[in-house]
């Protein structure tokens, strides 16, 4: 039953909502979103369970005296603030919007400026010039970056242009192809688990 019951749920909820999608009636409508709100209510109950697990283990690494521990005491100690926060205040409180906006705000752009310089690095080591796909796609790197610069503009007045057609034509036929593979990748992921050939969510490995 421990493997059963499950494959049993996942089947049936599965199977019905996908095809509520293709029927027009009023009690499929609403037992569909009925079973979605479910499934909202699920997913918050396991960002508790990860809130849980984030403190479990950083609690560890201040007792363990592990590397870097200190941050572990910084995290936990704005876990705690902007939880008081938001559930005495709530989200729109002064209070709350205030550490938001003066902390998170500034941290994200931090490390997303951070990031730049090792997308910067990767993108080097990505587009030298070893195969024909490596040098056009070097190639038009360059040419979108010249045009996104002023300095492009000074260059040839008409790089504007050339970046508007590379980014709506060339750039997304290839983002559609990419899109086209991954949902076909999710069509198959969402079959296998609900004939029940994937069990990786039950902390099993895949029914040979």
């Amino acid at each position: 039953m421990k493997v059963i019951l499950p494959l049993a749920i996942v089947f049936i909820c599965g199977f019905y909502m996908l095809i509520t999608f293709f029927i027009p009636a009023k009690f499929a409508q609403d037992s569909s979103q009925l079973l979605q709100l479910w499934y909202q209510g699920v997913a918050a109950f396991f960002v508790f369970i990860g809130i849980f697990n984030l403190i479990k283990i950083n609690v560890d690494r201040i007792q363990r005296r592990l590397k870097d521990w200190e941050y572990s005491i910084i995290l936990l100690s704005f876990l705690g603030v902007m939880l008081v926060a938001g559930f005495v205040g709530g989200r729109d409180s002064r209070v709350f919007l205030y550490l938001f906006e003066n902390f998170q705000v500034p941290l994200g752009a931090t490390m997303f400026s951070l990031l730049a310089f090792f997308v910067a690095s990767a993108s080097f080591r990505a587009f030298r010039a070893k195969t024909p796909e490596a040098t056009l796609l070097l190639i038009a790197a360059v040419i979108v970056m010249l045009g996104r610069i002023p300095i492009g503009y000074l260059i040839w007045d008409k790089f504007p242009d050339l970046i508007e057609w590379i980014m709506r034509i060339p750039n997304t036929a290839a983002k559609r192809g990419i899109l086209f593979g991954i949902d076909l990748g999710l069509l198959s992921m969402a079959l296998r688990v609900l004939l029940g050939i994937e069990r990786s969510y039950m902390g099993g490995g895949v029914e040979k």
